[in-house]
């Protein structure tokens, strides 16, 4: 069940839909109350089933989940909701280690915070995604480039192959978009974390090879979204 409506009062229709998703109460409505005063509209879940009853009926454009939770974890949720959308998901973890953040970023997370955190932060890395999920890109002229079968709208931020649309996550879209605005150029790790300390583990390679299971015939032996040694990755464009 849903803790709260889906929009707070005297908020319009084109506040940002945030659905927060922990089984502590204390700390789900001490966000609904923080971030609502940012201006954004939120519903808060108490669990992975009651988060799935709210994806059903509801629009949102972040997704806020805990990792440890009773029964269904963050992580198996995440799974489950990649397979259904591609919102954005901030996941709040109380783990550490590289290799849990890397587990969230294979399940299909965009970005994590640590527990405890500063609500500032929280409302920054929110403003932050929401910011490059909605903005254009503008540092290049082409509009459009190409590789094998795929194009790659860079203003849209929008992959197709043919007249069908493929399915990108915020995180994936960014990685691609750096890579198409470098022109078939090597683009470092480090660059490709973007404002994340992703660079410094395995983050950017899995989020690389997500990208590439969606691109690749043969994710192994890529053809398209390159490995450049000690340089970082290169998209191969066509002329």
């Amino acid at each position: 069940m849903n803790d709260a409506p889906p929009a707070a009062a005297g908020l319009d229709d084109s506040a940002a839909h945030i659905l927060v998703v922990d089984d502590d109460r204390r700390l789900r409505t001490l966000l609904q109350s923080y971030l609502r005063r940012q201006g954004h509209r939120v519903t808060s879940a108490a669990s992975a089933a009651a988060a799935r009853s709210a994806h059903r009926g509801l629009q949102f454009d972040l997704i806020v989940l805990d990792v440890m939770m009773p029964g269904e974890s963050g992580i198996e949720f995440a799974r489950w909701f990649r397979a259904h959308s591609s919102t954005p998901i901030l996941m709040l973890t109380a783990r550490v280690e590289a290799a849990d953040r890397v587990a969230g970023l294979e399940a299909g997370v965009d970005d994590y915070l640590a527990k405890p955190f500063e609500p500032r932060e929280l409302a920054l890395r929110i403003a932050s995604i929401l910011r490059r999920t909605k903005a254009p890109l503008a540092e290049s002229s082409a509009k459009t480039v190409r590789f094998g079968p795929f194009a790659f709208h860079r203003e849209r931020m929008e992959l197709r192959r043919g007249e069908e649309i493929v399915r990108l996550t915020e995180r994936e879209r960014d990685i691609l978009a750096a890579l198409a605005a470098a022109e078939g150029r090597a683009v470092a790790r480090e660059a490709l974390a973007g404002n994340s300390d992703a660079g410094q583990d395995r983050s950017v390679d899995v989020l690389v090879n997500r990208l590439r299971r969606k691109i690749e015939d043969d994710p192994a032996n890529p053809r398209h979204l390159q490995t450049a040694r000690g340089a970082g990755y290169r998209l191969a464009l066509e002329a």
